[in-house]
């Protein structure tokens, strides 16, 4: 079995089993949330169905993908390059987790945005990584903020924080 088969077929099981067994199949609508509202498990049961069919996608990618006759050169990602970089994107999380209610959603997700684009080894296209680390976590606040009506942890810059 291929390694791009191998990975549809983890990310197709982990996002079945979240969405089989990890989410309630009653979950009930409390009292103060509207009739018309959507119930409190649709985004976690979307995520996991969405993430259940791009695993299946993934799949079908890799069964469709005509084999490389050999390796031609090594790309560099020795096992200990990659237990290292699992271990700084876990340390980026858990920064993340402890600077959000301190320095509040936008600036943590701001950091935590540019250390993950950083983390995928890309470094030639500054301005999209400062783009993207800036823009994404301020287009993520403003959504959530104006059409769902959820407020995230404004920490230290209040006025950031909508």
């Amino acid at each position: 079995m291929t390694k791009p088969v191998l990975r549809g077929l983890v990310i197709t099981a982990f996002f079945a089993v979240v969405a089989a067994l990890l989410i309630p199949v009653f979950v009930p609508r409390p009292a103060f949330i509207p009739g018309f509202a959507p119930p409190p498990d649709m985004w976690p049961r979307t995520v996991a169905i969405a993430g259940t069919a791009l695993g299946v996608l993934a799949l079908i990618a890799a069964r469709l993908r005509p084999e490389p006759p050999e390796p031609v050169e090594h790309d560099g990602s020795s096992p200990t390059r990659m237990t290292l970089r699992f271990a700084g994107v876990v340390a980026a999380f858990a920064a993340f987790l402890a600077l959000v209610p301190v320095l509040g959603f936008l600036v943590a997700g701001m950091a935590l945005t540019a250390v993950m684009v950083l983390m995928t080894g890309e470094r030639d296209r500054r301005f999209w990584i400062v783009a993207l680390s800036i823009g994404g976590p301020v287009l993520l606040l403003v959504f959530f903020h104006s059409a769902l009506g959820t407020q995230f942890p404004r920490g230290i810059f209040k006025p950031f924080g909508f």
